[in-house]
């Protein structure tokens, strides 16, 4: 089982006001904070988001680069999946494989996909009904 991610993140309030929506929504809540981080746990799992030190900002972040490809969260039914939609239309997130909503991940798979503040996919994935 899982116990935790460590996410470093260009400019931490950004990411906060992102994932504090994200995942307070999901059954999260708040663990820990500090001055360069915060958490967010549910069960036993949680999710730390630290501010990258400015000498390793420049580099960025992609996707594509060896390391973490995405997130992907079990959301709730189809039509949750698309009241989110909805929601992050509204906070004008980038919604990922719009064109293809809600299949970009395949005939039967119900799925939301959007990026985070640093462009870290997030897949919003509806269960089977």
């Amino acid at each position: 089982m899982l116990h935790h991610v460590e996410i470093c993140v260009s400019d931490l309030e950004t990411s906060r006001a992102f994932y504090d929506f994200l995942l307070t929504k999901l059954g999260y809540s708040l663990y820990q904070e500090w001055d360069k981080g915060l958490s967010y746990k549910k069960a036993e799992q949680y999710f730390v988001f630290v501010q990258t030190p400015e000498d390793f900002l420049e580099a960025g972040y992609h996707r594509c680069r060896t390391g973490l490809n995405h997130l992907a969260f079990h959301a709730g039914t189809p039509d949750e999946i698309d009241q989110w939609r909805k929601e992050f239309l509204s906070r004008r997130v980038k919604l990922l494989y719009d064109d293809c909503y809600p299949h970009a991940g395949g005939d039967g798979h119900y799925a939301l996909y959007l990026e985070d503040p640093d462009r870290v996919k997030i897949e919003l994935v509806g269960d089977k009904g």
